[in-house]
């Protein structure tokens, strides 16, 4: 359990800095698809942000587990280790889950697409990072 609080710590701390600039990033080079985040399906009160920027941890946790659950089933170089991981991990989550939302809730194609990426990112780098950390 040592090993997973660990990694997942040490992705927490990397995703959250690549989302944080990566957002600065999309902001700037996706401005149109960010003007849907000002509708009144987002809160923009700020009462929650804590929960918006604790997500990084959430997750990197969540993936830990999971890879160490599963870390014998991804072979090869860190980075390929990663892709596969990600891979799977946006297959059997992040798809379920987009295509509900996206059924559900008055959103976007565009901006589904955009959570697909950015959960499948999360992933891989995440991925990475175990296979370099907790092998």
């Amino acid at each position: 359990m040592k090993k997973v609080i660990i990694s997942g710590a040490i992705a927490g701390c990397v995703l959250f800095i690549i989302s944080y600039g990566g957002l600065f990033l999309a902001v700037r080079f996706f401005p149109r698809l960010f003007i849907e985040y000002n509708g009144p399906l987002f809160n923009s009160d700020g009462g929650k942000d804590i929960l918006f920027y604790l997500h990084a941890f959430i997750v990197s946790f969540a993936l830990s587990w999971f890879w160490d659950r599963f870390k014998g089933l991804f072979k090869g170089a860190s980075i390929l280790r990663g892709l596969e991981f990600g891979s799977v991990y946006a297959i059997i989550a992040l798809l379920p889950v987009m295509w509900i939302s996206y059924s559900a809730l008055d959103i976007t194609f565009p901006i589904v697409l955009s959570w697909f990426l950015y959960g499948l990112v999360q992933a891989i780098i995440a991925g990475v990072v175990f296979a370099k950390v907790n092998s």
